[in-house]
């Protein structure tokens, strides 16, 4: 499944150092809704992808995380209670 999210800056390739290398390893913070087409019921989560491989000007990436939005995390704890 190819999903176009985004686009990310990179230097380009000199001598040995190549621009490939410049972009492995990065990790990329993306709201679901975006992944998912638009759709706004997933946007208080945040994907984090890691870029695994890069395959002509696409980069393939892999999961790294999920984290939820400051404001929903805060509407969903109550008041002088502790997050454990």
């Amino acid at each position: 499944l190819v999903r176009s999210v985004g686009k990310t800056l990179v230097t380009k390739s000199q001598g040995k150092k190549l621009a490939s290398d410049g972009l492995r390893g990065r990790v990329c913070e993306i709201n679901l809704a975006d992944l998912m087409g638009g759709d706004e019921d997933h946007a208080h989560r945040k994907i984090r992808l890691s870029i695994e491989d890069i395959q002509g000007r696409n980069c393939l990436t892999d999961f790294h995380g999920m984290e939820l939005t400051r404001d929903k995390l805060c509407s969903v704890i109550k008041k002088w209670h502790t997050l454990i």
